[in-house]
């Protein structure tokens, strides 16, 4: 049980880390479309 609950949270961390990495991209291209705008 322990270790299915580590490989759980290690999943939810790589979900939570890919957002984080999608949203500051989106941030990122808006800024310099906004920019080039």
């Amino acid at each position: 049980g322990r270790n299915r609950r580590l490989a759980r949270d290690f999943e939810a961390t790589i979900a939570s880390a890919t957002a984080f990495l999608y949203a500051a991209s989106v941030m990122l291209l808006t800024r310099r479309l906004a920019r080039s705008a």
